[in-house]
């Protein structure tokens, strides 16, 4: 199993800096995920670990050695990208042999590594097959296999789901998830989606403007967010954010007066900010109640989603610019303009200060 290390990388298009001095560690055999909105570098940065793209500054080492003049084919790596980039004139095997045949392996070698990987891939029927005879997933299998049977040291994924239908897209986890599993090598995937992070990761990396965010597993990122982006970004639904001012805080806990006028508690350490200080508490839509919880905010029902085993419903708060997502087990579907009292508790409270930065929750 092999590691990959950043060391202040910087990569620059024209004027316009894309990736901010960037450190990384990816433990050997870890699955990682760079996760970000479009334009926050996440793509770049794994072409400069896969070498297509050169750091302007920095080190990329894999596996302890410094690569950054070591060619592409030369770094141990293979990279599966969104498109597939299949030859459709070649067959399933073709395709998946293509590389074996590069590097000047036998066609018994050839043929025994690509039908093994047909085999773990359930593509072994497909193989005579033209990809244009393939569907979407058929033909990701296909990219991944040509992968696996250069045995790389490390996988590289750039967004390989994202021209999938939703259904497919949900298989397809399952199976980056068994390969991972299988294979036991180190990996890094790239997607904006954060479902997919979610899923996969051993850890995530959240990227935002060319800057790393946070790094840290799925579930602290998703209890415990750095900052306010990566409380919006992690999550689905979105995470409430409510801008208030602190009223008073010590090491149990904070009160916060929201734009409304209404006043709640949060179990975060905000001892280190001053009263009358501007904050901005945070509550998952997962986390709100009707009528229960500690904390209560008024509100109207604006639109509901129903979704069967769960409703996600929006409501508006007189006062507030943003409104307010709850998501609730089972079906309920409030009339447009119904009020009622939203409810939390304390110690579901995320609170950010003026520049953005998380409090520390308590537990």
């Amino acid at each position: 199993m092999t590691a990959v290390a950043l060391d202040s990388i910087r990569k620059s298009f024209g004027q316009t800096e894309i990736l901010k001095g960037l450190d990384l560690e990816v433990r050997p055999g870890e699955f990682m995920v760079f996760v970000g909105p479009s334009g926050c570098g996440k793509s770049t940065l794994l072409r400069v670990i896969a070498g297509l793209e050169e750091a302007d500054e920095g080190v990329v080492r894999i596996g302890g050695e410094r690569v950054n003049d070591t060619a592409p084919a030369k770094r141990g790596v293979a990279m599966v990208f969104q498109s597939y980039a299949l030859y459709p004139h070649m067959s399933v095997f073709e395709n998946m042999a293509f590389g074996l045949k590069l590097s000047g392996r036998s066609k018994a070698e050839t043929r025994q590594a690509v039908e093994a990987a047909a085999e773990a891939l359930g593509v072994s029927h497909l193989l005579e097959r033209k990809p244009r005879e393939l569907s979407g997933g058929e033909r990701q299998r296909v990219a991944i296999g040509r992968a696996i049977v250069r045995e790389p040291k490390v996988f590289l994924f750039d967004e390989p789901l994202s021209n999938l239908d939703a259904a497919l897209r949900v298989r397809m986890r399952y199976e980056f998830a068994r390969l991972h599993e299988r294979l036991k090598t180190t990996m890094i995937y790239v997607t904006h989606d954060q479902v997919e992070a979610m899923t996969l990761a051993d850890r995530i990396v959240v990227l935002n403007a060319g800057r790393i965010e946070q790094v840290g597993d799925p579930m602290t990122l998703y209890h415990h967010p750095a900052n306010l982006f990566v409380a919006g970004f992690i999550g689905s639904p979105s995470m409430n954010l409510l801008p208030g001012v602190l009223e008073a805080a010590d090491a149990d806990g904070a009160r916060v007066r929201l734009e409304t006028g209404e006043t709640v508690r949060a179990a975060v350490d905000a001892s280190a900010a001053a009263p009358g200080a501007a904050v901005t508490l945070g509550i998952r839509p997962e986390h709100a109640r009707i009528g229960e919880g500690e904390n209560r905010i008024t509100a109207r029902a604006r639109f509901a989603e129903l979704l069967g085993g769960t409703t996600v419903s929006y409501w508006e708060r007189e006062g507030a610019e943003a409104s307010f997502t709850l998501q609730a087990p089972g079906l309920h579907e409030p009339a447009p303009g119904e009020p009622a009292e939203l409810g939390f508790q304390a110690r579901d409270c995320h609170l950010f200060d003026a520049r953005g930065a998380a409090f520390m929750r308590k537990g």
